[in-house]
């Protein structure tokens, strides 16, 4: 007579160990034989439970992050299209990255609320919008980025060849390739983003055909190599370069100008690299080359950490790329005097209209043609 039994052998930490073995018991003796098959010894690996701290980290950075990039973006979206008017291709490139990391900030409220219920309640149509918008935001902030700085490289480094090229038209024209391929890059997360039921909560997560990890696999390589690998290898030809041209200068901005290189190279290193590194993690998991079960705990709260830090930047951009410029901050100072102005009902409100300040930019321009770095860094 045979008997079949499966007991817990071993729990250590949220591993669970099972083994499953056959009793036999002849007729003519009392005694029993174990034979244990190890084969049918396997690990069942639990979800690691949500720290402590990130029901309330989450929802405060999050909160944080929406307000600063939103007045941050707001205000370069002011000054760029009531005060600047858009006149270069920089301003162009400008303008359309201020659009990219605003479309990142109006997904953050709803990742607060996700966070701080754990479950979303919005619904499957925006559960797909939200997620696309978050995805479009993300590769089009890194094209724009990416190609502000072949703008700057082709303005600095080869300036008197490209005159007739870095015109507002073809940075128009750039612009909606970008937002094209932007959009194209974003669709796996438009098709497969939906509302479902996990573990009786509501989830906002991608649900491809048959459980097949193959698509999540592609959607990560796909942002490891055009979010990341590809601008990365840009960014590092094209200030290279740049450094190599500012050397051979002797204008009283280039020591400014080098500092600014190396923080954007920087910054951009520091925010994005992590949530790739993750990402290519998760990637190894979905191919089962990481099979381990803490590492495979703890890599969902690494994705989520590192997509927050990732954040960040669309909070940073409007400093690098805007406020530290002369002549933003010059239309800048000018619509706050104009604000106070117009508050305080100042009779010498015409004293800082827009043309004074248009002849002072002219002839700025004008002197900075001597130099390209003036005026693009």
């Amino acid at each position: 007579m045979e008997q079949n039994f499966t007991y817990l052998l071993g729990s250590g930490g949220s591993e669970e160990i099972l083994v499953s073995y056959t009793s036999s018991t002849p007729n003519s003796s009392a005694a029993y034989e174990y034979a244990f098959d190890y084969s049918e010894l396997y690990i069942i690996c639990h979800p690691e439970s949500i720290p402590a701290f990130a029901p309330t980290l989450f929802p405060v950075l999050y909160s944080l992050l929406f307000v600063a990039g939103l007045m941050g973006n707001a205000l370069v979206l002011w000054i760029l299209t009531v005060f600047m008017k858009i006149k270069t291709m920089t301003d162009v490139y400008l303008l359309n990255l201020t659009v990219s990391d605003l479309l990142l900030v109006f997904s953050l409220p709803f990742l607060v609320q996700y966070s701080v219920e754990s479950q979303w309640t919005f619904g499957n149509a925006l559960c797909k919008v939200i997620s696309s918008v978050y995805f479009i935001g993300f590769y089009s902030n890194v094209f724009f980025i990416t190609i502000m700085s072949v703008d700057r490289y082709l303005a600095i480094v080869h300036s008197f060849r490209v005159q007739g090229i870095r015109t507002t038209a073809i940075g128009f024209l750039t612009s909606l390739v970008v937002w094209t391929v932007a959009i194209l890059a974003s669709m796996t997360d438009l098709l497969f983003f939906q509302e479902v039921n996990d573990n009786d909560q509501i989830k906002c997560l991608p649900h491809y055909p048959d459980g097949n990890n193959g698509w999540k696999t592609f959607s990560n390589f796909e942002a490891n190599i055009l979010g990341w690998l590809i601008p990365v290898v840009v960014l590092i030809f094209c200030y290279h370069s740049i450094l190599k041209n500012l050397q051979k200068c002797h204008t009283k901005n280039k020591y400014k100008a080098i500092k600014l290189v190396f923080v954007v190279v920087i910054v951009f290193f520091l925010a994005w690299t992590p949530v790739n590194i993750v990402l290519f993690l998760d990637s190894l998991r979905n191919m089962s080359i990481i099979n381990d079960c803490q590492i495979s705990q703890r890599l969902d709260l690494a994705i989520e950490l590192t997509e927050a830090l990732s954040l960040v930047h669309c909070c940073l951009n409007p400093i690098i790329y805007a406020f530290v410029g002369e002549k933003f901050k010059r239309h800048l100072l000018n619509a706050f005097k104009k604000s106070a102005c117009f508050l305080s009902n100042c009779k010498g409100y015409g004293a800082f209209s827009g043309h004074s300040l248009d002849k002072h930019s002219s002839l700025h321009t004008k002197s900075s043609q001597l130099s390209s770095v003036g005026t693009v860094l």
